[in-house]
């Protein structure tokens, strides 16, 4: 069975990383049908970009949406509801898929028809070099609500998985359906974790995700346009990552686990969103008492936030 791909590419003013991105869709073995870039309609610069592209180099392929709400959630669900597809593919304005993207994504779905998602790698160029490591285990969520990612240095033979990541992910129109994007999600950016909640509601309708470290886009991280600056931290943007993990695994799962994941979460939690004690681990290690103590507090807050959320 012949599929129809469409590709979705939300941005923000990175006209140079916008242009590589298509360039290298451009460049696909097997083109895609459709590629729909989702802009800002305040984005001017990428507007006018995206006009003398158009007049310079005429592409019956390329399609512009426009969106009026800040953050990515809007952004990917107006690509949903624009996309034209069987297959719905997501990669991000910073991201340059290999050759060999589409027309593996587009065979994968035509053999199997029980896939209702597939991601893959994304390869890390930071600091004048790629981020390096290998990693059996990723996209998974733990019953008590640890989640491990690892998608960019994951290794080893295509699994399935609970998640996907948005960089290089892309999902049967049929496994989509009605849903969305999660529009409770904090943030007027990234939205960190969105694609997390997504990826679960397609797996809990029955359908199969896949993770295949061979299907490969790079990935350039780009300075971002609102709160969260990577790096650097920042009151706001780790409440609002915290918020959406937490609300995630509130609603997703087991009451048991629910219950699990709060102990876990206020007393160990992650390197990037410490509980109690691993804030102390971290403090001993270097990162400082006060910043490890501030992380775990706005935590405290971020669940308690989200738990209300959850109980509406």
């Amino acid at each position: 069975m012949f599929v129809k791909v469409s590709v979705i590419v939300p941005t923000y003013r990175r006209t140079v990383d916008l242009a590589r991105c298509i360039e290298a869709l451009d460049a696909q073995q097997r083109r895609a049908d459709e590629v729909i870039v989702i802009a800002r309609n305040d984005d001017r610069p990428t507007i006018d970009w995206l006009t003398q592209r158009s007049a310079l180099r005429p592409d019956a392929q390329l399609r512009i949406a426009l969106v009026g709400r800040p953050g990515v959630v809007a952004a990917y669900n107006r690509g949903i509801e624009t996309a034209t597809g069987d297959v719905i593919c997501f990669t991000d304005d910073d991201a340059a898929p290999h050759p060999d993207w589409i027309a593996r994504i587009a065979r994968a779905f035509e053999q199997d028809a029980a896939l209702g998602g597939l991601g893959g790698r994304d390869i890390v160029h930071q600091g004048g070099g790629i981020l390096q490591g290998q990693k059996p285990i990723v996209g998974l969520v733990r019953w008590y609500g640890r989640l491990i990612g690892n998608h960019h240095i994951g290794h080893g033979g295509p699994r399935e998985v609970d998640v996907l990541k948005g960089v290089n992910m892309a999902f049967r129109s049929d496994a989509v359906g009605t849903l969305r994007f999660d529009e409770r999600l904090r943030g007027s950016g990234a939205q960190v974790h969105c694609e997390l909640a997504f990826s679960l509601d397609v797996g809990r309708r029955g359908w199969t995700l896949v993770y295949d470290p061979t299907l490969l886009v790079d990935h350039y991280p780009a300075q971002r346009s609102d709160e969260d600056q990577r790096h650097v931290f920042n009151d706001a943007a780790f409440y609002n990552a915290s918020f959406n993990l937490r609300l995630i695994m509130c609603e997703h799962l087991s009451t048991p686990g629910r219950w699990a994941f709060v102990t876990y979460s206020t007393l160990f939690g992650s390197r990037a969103d410490p509980g109690l004690v691993r804030a102390l681990l971290l403090a001993i290690n270097g990162d400082g008492i006060t910043l490890a103590l501030r992380k775990w507090r706005v935590g405290l807050r971020a669940m308690r936030g989200a738990w209300q959320e959850a109980m509406r």
